[in-house]
């Protein structure tokens, strides 16, 4: 079946089905194999800027276009388009429009080669969209909020092309499917004033251009995504603790995991204590903790507000 083209449209096109899936499951992918509000929050103080109040879909322009992206906090989704599947796959119950809107500005995108498309998998399991889908929702929220940029991570997800063909279908959506202007594509982390409005890609492919996601020489990840959440939360406050103290990279603190267990069962374990910690009295005064991917951060009342007042 051919897949529909993920172009720019004025609105959401209809998802088309996606193939039969041929290949074998990663676990990474699918997790062990298995079948906006917007209230206001108060920022921290900027070096240029008075105390601001601004709502979570537009907390970036509060701050000073000079701020470096490592030395943000950065709320952040995994998975961030995998709303279907069921229990066992799914790692959010809300859309990529509504993330942004909630003040999510991190996006974990899975991308499974389909003709000269992307499709968005987790693991096995198609998530009943395009990844023109989600640029639509990009393309549309910064529209809106021209002051905000998002961080994408492109990966591949449950298909095994080579680097150079993941690179001509990408290169299709910024050319042909002419989706280029909304991406700021560079070697190196821009300053926030550079990235106002658009997209920023960070590279989880070797083909792919932009930033390179994982270069030791940017970034300091922490991603035990097997650790149980009684083992995995001392990493993550550890990963906190030094983020703060040891600035210069962009430190991505993934709060998910999956432990053989349903992603929202460990996240309604882990988000209280991350949030915990960040309102409490070892957490509330850092600054700079870097991008924090989550599953189902909209479950937990504030979780998201609470990072952003750490920027």
């Amino acid at each position: 079946m051919t897949p529909r083209l993920d172009t720019p449209a004025a609105s959401t096109p209809t998802p088309a089905p996606v193939p039969s899936l041929p290949r074998g499951v990663s676990r990474r992918g699918f997790l062990a194999g298995a079948g906006a509000f917007s209230a206001a929050v108060l920022l921290g103080t900027a070096p240029a800027a008075a105390r601001t109040r601004a709502g979570t879909a537009d907390w970036m322009g509060a701050l000073p276009g000079a701020t470096p992206l490592h030395r943000l906090t950065i709320p952040g989704t995994h998975n961030s388009a995998a709303p279907a599947g069921g229990l066992w796959v799914a790692c959010q119950n809300t859309g990529v429009g509504q993330q942004l809107a909630a003040g999510i500005r991190f996006l974990d995108i899975r991308c499974r080669v389909t003709g000269d498309s992307f499709a968005i998998h987790h693991g096995a399991s198609y998530q009943n969209q395009m990844f023109g889908d989600v640029l639509i929702a990009c393309r549309d929220f910064l529209a809106a909020h021209p002051g905000e940029t998002v961080l994408m991570r492109v990966k591949q997800e449950y298909s095994g092309e080579s680097d150079a063909v993941f690179r001509q279908v990408f290169d299709r959506y910024l050319d042909a499917k002419g989706w280029r202007p909304l991406f700021r594509i560079g070697d190196g982390l821009p300053l926030l004033g550079e990235a106002r409005g658009r997209v920023v890609l960070l590279a989880d492919n070797g083909g792919l251009p932009g930033v390179r996601y994982g270069d030791g020489a940017l970034f300091d990840i922490q991603d035990d995504y097997m650790a149980e959440p009684f083992a995995k939360y001392p990493e993550i406050e550890a990963h906190f603790l030094k983020a703060a103290s040891q600035p210069g990279k962009l430190y991505v603190n993934y709060v998910s995991t999956a432990a053989l267990l349903p992603p929202r069962w460990n996240a309604d374990r882990l988000n209280p204590r991350v949030h915990s910690f960040l309102d409490g009295s070892g957490g509330r005064d850092l600054r700079g903790l870097g991008i924090v991917p989550m599953d189902f951060p909209n479950t937990r009342a504030g979780l998201v507000e609470s990072l952003i007042r750490h920027n």
